[in-house]
């Protein structure tokens, strides 16, 4: 047996705000002919080059522990530092530090989001090869 990933969820409490914030972090944008609005419970933006999607639901319990699944993010131009700052700025916090956990240069960061959803943020695929 055989399947695969149509979507990866989010459970949160405000659907929309929470797409709209992820939009540019990820650079992902509202299916054609679905667009998110304010009011909408459910909301699905999707990756327009590789077709990933993620959707954002709202559900009536608070974030309650860490999750069990989480994203790994790898910027596509910019540094993991340069990255970590333009995510703080956009309004991420700072759960963990991992940088330099195996050596200089390496490791990760743990991030939350505005509903406190974990996500880390990786060093880029150019650093990881200069390593």
């Amino acid at each position: 047996m055989t399947t695969f990933i149509a979507h990866t969820t989010i459970d949160c409490r405000n659907a929309y705000e929470l797409s709209e914030w992820w939009k540019p972090v990820l650079g992902y944008v509202d299916l054609e002919g679905d667009p998110n609005l304010p009011g909408h419970v459910e909301c699905m933006i999707r990756d327009p080059e590789t077709g990933h999607r993620l959707l954002f639901i709202e559900v009536p319990d608070q974030k309650s522990v860490k999750n069990r699944l989480h994203l790994d993010l790898r910027p596509r131009a910019a540094t993991r530092d340069e990255e970590l700052e333009t995510l703080v700025g956009h309004g991420a916090s700072v759960v963990e530090d991992h940088r330099g956990i195996h050596g200089p240069g390496s490791g990760w960061v743990t991030l939350a989001d505005p509903e406190g959803n974990e996500f880390c943020i990786l060093r880029s695929d150019a650093e990881v090869t200069a390593s």
